[in-house]
């Protein structure tokens, strides 16, 4: 599981939400631009501090949630 290299939770930060890398970018606001329709590229353009495996990482680990996998990013 790739993602748990950029997903982390950190009750400091976003209220304890799943973010990228430690930054004030949740999992579900990636999620929200993705089904708003707008391309990887488009959100790359627009947010140049995320990187295209922020954005796949956030995929995965949707995927990882909705399968029924236990998730741990504390270890």
């Amino acid at each position: 599981m790739k993602f748990r290299e950029r997903i982390t939770i950190n009750p400091n930060i976003c209220h304890g939400k799943p973010c990228i890398r430690g930054m004030r970018w949740p999992v579900e606001v990636v999620l929200d631009l993705l089904a708003s329709e707008m391309t990887i590229a488009e959100i790359l353009a627009d947010h140049p501090e995320l990187e295209k495996e922020d954005i796949m990482a956030c995929l995965e680990y949707a995927k990882a949630l909705v399968s029924g996998k236990s998730i741990d990013l504390a270890a």
